[in-house]
């Protein structure tokens, strides 16, 4: 198998963090996961984000709760939204307990997570459950009208 075709066949995520060091943590949290194959991408900021989402496919987006100056996913995710996304975006933050992350739907999050909370097997489950996500087969003929 080609690089090329590796590549075309990985889960593309798109890491959204003001901080650098969060990122290189993330990486080197989910560096054993081999399947399936993911290629994380880094963007510092919101409009750096958008540049690439309009520029790239991204199967999957993990978008930092605060990103500078203080915006946060009620700001940040319909942004996202408004350009056209339509995958899968996670909310990522040191504290999800705040009364406010109750309201997460309401913006177009589908989930939110702890970093705490993130290493190779918990991604593995948010790629199954968010992005490669098949109907069962017994399923599918409910579906094919």
């Amino acid at each position: 198998m080609t690089s090329e075709t590796v590549r075309k066949n990985a889960v593309k995520v798109l890491f959204v963090d003001d901080e650098f060091i969060e990122f290189r943590a993330l990486k080197k949290k989910i560096a054993d996961l081999s399947e399936p194959l993911v290629e994380v991408e880094y963007s510092p900021s919101i409009g750096d984000a958008l540049e690439k989402i309009r520029a790239a496919r991204f199967d999957l987006i993990l978008l930092d709760n605060r990103l500078l100056p203080n915006a946060d996913f009620r700001e940040t995710v319909p942004e996202l939204r408004g350009i056209g996304y339509t995958g899968p975006i996670g909310v990522v933050s040191t504290d999800i307990s705040g009364g406010y992350f109750q309201e997460f739907p309401d913006y177009g999050v589908d989930f939110r997570i702890g970093k705490d909370e993130i290493d190779a097997q918990t991604l593995q489950h948010i790629i199954r459950e968010y992005v490669t996500y098949d109907v069962p087969d017994f399923w599918k003929d409910d579906y094919s009208i």
